[in-house]
């Protein structure tokens, strides 16, 4: 299972939910007929819009805020195997160790949300917040190895 996001609230009486995610691949998890998992329940999606920052899914079969109110506050997963993603996922990375030019330099803690794009988080013997921008990525296989521009972190 692949945590995508939390459910944050119920959304008016008729079994609606608000999912908040940072997910890379919204676009594909979140659509009618595809399934969500929260507390190992599979959970069928029966209809999906976007409100503010918000995913708001409905489920087959919970059509009543009473049938959704246990689920205020859950994690909400996916079934990788269900998804055919066009690129890395961000969570396959976590754990890697990172090299810039040869150097360890730590292992990836996570992947954020930055003002204007994505930053890695490495932990070595200083956490490093690094932009994840094609420019410093060398390649990504069993490690992440970077070029960054000196002066990007302090390796010392």
């Amino acid at each position: 299972m692949l945590y995508i996001g939390d459910l944050v609230n119920t959304h008016g009486i008729k079994g609606e939910v608000r999912i908040i995610s940072s997910f890379k691949y919204k676009d594909i998890v979140f659509k009618i007929n595809n399934y969500l998992y929260i507390d190992n329940l599979k959970l069928k999606i029966t209809s999906y819009r976007k409100h503010k920052n918000f995913d708001m899914v409905t489920f087959e079969g919970y059509d009543n805020i009473n049938d959704v109110l246990k689920f205020k506050g859950k994690k909400v997963y996916i079934d990788k195997s269900d998804f055919d993603f066009p690129g890395l996922l961000n969570e396959d990375l976590y754990g890697k160790k990172v090299y810039n030019n040869g150097k360890y330099i730590g292992v990836l803690e996570e992947i954020i949300k930055g003002g204007s794009g994505e930053l890695l988080v490495v932990r070595g013997v200083k956490k490093y917040l690094i932009p994840y921008v094609d420019e410093f990525i060398l390649n990504i296989g069993e490690d992440i190895n970077l070029n960054l521009i000196e002066g990007l972190i302090d390796e010392n």
